[in-house]
């Protein structure tokens, strides 16, 4: 009798342990949807971000995750603000967190150079771990290549919508702000190709401007200067129904500042947000609105509407960075926990919407423009664009289809 209850007792322990089996994720099941892959409750995911000083949009998502689910589940990391000549820093700082062996998932916003040497070298070391690039500054197919998704604003779309509404709005004219390195990256590079073309199909000139790389030795605070003091010399040569746009964080803030002050218009910011320049431009202290985007909005609106700019200035209601560090996070978490698919685009929206509720969003998969093939790993996204006004509107973009010739112009 002893022998035989001996016997049940191992075969109900060995049941036990195979039910059991599966838990942990891998490489080659990276979410089933039905929950048999599920992760656990152990695993952590890590994300890196710019600094504050940078990218605070893109922290303070990292940090509204963290908040949301522990320090014990979610590890931060900054990159140095001067990226461009401590590549081996962000390297190492990005590649480290894969030394926790409860690191499942790491979250690279924005993707700087060196982050796909560093999924590079975390894929050869610990291949179970996901590695995902939020606006990656490395071009898309190389990047994809070591990452297992990529996720950038839809340079393609918003091209044609920012100057579709900017001629919604009345605008006769269009200036792009930039330099050298930036025009080098092929988003950026094909996203000025795609405004210059439908600027000549809505009837607009389009014009160029260079102001200083704030990573180069002038710094930020040189860059802003350039900036405050050129304005107004861009406003007197190319006229107040003139909309301007700029490729880095830091040139937004003076833009704004002299655009409320000498005319002109500003339909989004390249990572739009209603904290990306409007604060410092206005002088609004947000701290006790911090984490809420509709009192943020509401705020910033009314300084807006304050300062004459009623109907000339725009911005996504959720920031892009925000959503983007935070919702890719989730969206990690929710196919480490076998709810999501790793590359649906339906998926990835639903992570994303977790931190803009009610936001509209759109995107699709990324075209080659030399070859014509999607890619199956690269997604480009992008919300509606809200107006700032009495009332603010939105401009319906998400609604637009973008022509076809749009998505291979290069």
């Amino acid at each position: 009798m002893k022998r035989a209850i001996s016997i049940l007792l191992a075969a109900l322990m060995l049941l036990a342990l195979t039910a059991c089996g599966g838990t942990t994720p891998n490489s080659n099941n990276q979410g089933g949807g039905d929950g048999s892959d599920s992760a656990g409750d152990t695993f952590k995911i890590g994300i890196v971000t710019g600094t504050v000083s940078q990218s605070e949009d893109d922290r303070r998502g990292a940090e509204a995750f963290q908040e949301m689910y522990g320090e014990d589940r979610v590890v931060l990391a900054t990159y140095p603000d001067n990226f461009t000549e401590e590549v081996e820093t962000t390297i190492q700082r990005i590649a480290g967190l894969a030394d926790d062996p409860d690191i499942k998932a790491i979250v690279v916003n924005q993707a700087v150079p060196g982050t796909t040497e560093a999924f590079r070298q975390i894929k050869e070391r610990r291949p179970d771990i996901l590695c995902i690039a939020g606006e990656s500054h490395e071009d898309l197919p190389v990047i994809s290549a070591a990452a297992d998704l990529v996720c950038n604003n839809d340079f393609v779309a918003r091209g044609y919508l920012i100057i579709r509404t900017a001629h919604e709005l009345g605008c006769t004219d269009f200036v792009h702000i930039s330099f050298p390195r930036h025009m080098a990256y092929e988003t950026m590079s094909r996203r000025v190709a795609v405004m210059q073309k439908a600027c000549e199909e809505f009837g607009m000139t389009f014009h160029q401007e260079t102001a200083p790389d704030p990573t180069s030795d002038v710094g930020i605070p040189g860059a802003q200067a350039y900036i405050l003091e050129n304005v107004p010399l861009w406003v007197d040569k190319y006229g107040t129904q003139t909309a301007y746009f700029c490729t880095n964080d830091a040139h937004t803030e003076p833009l704004l500042k002299q655009l409320f002050e000498y005319g002109g218009y500003f339909i989004e910011a390249d990572l739009p947000s209603p904290l990306m320049g409007y604060p410092g431009a206005l002088g609004l202290d947000l701290t006790e609105e911090a984490g809420d985007f509709e009192a943020i909005l509401a705020k910033v609106e009314d300084a807006v509407v304050e300062a004459g700019g009623a109907g000339r200035f725009g911005t996504w209601a959720y920031s892009y960075g925000y959503t983007t560090s935070a919702g890719l996070a989730q969206h990690a978490m929710n196919v480490l926990n076998g709810e999501s698919e790793l590359t649906d685009m339906d998926d990835i929206a639903k992570a994303y919407e977790v931190f803009s509720p009610g936001a509209e969003w759109n995107g699709s998969g990324y075209t080659d423009a030399t070859t014509g093939v999607k890619s199956d790993n690269i997604f480009l996204v992008y919300q509606d664009t809200y107006i700032m006004g009495d009332p603010g509107y939105y401009m319906g973009s998400t609604d637009v289809e973008v022509p076809e010739e749009y998505f291979t112009t290069a």
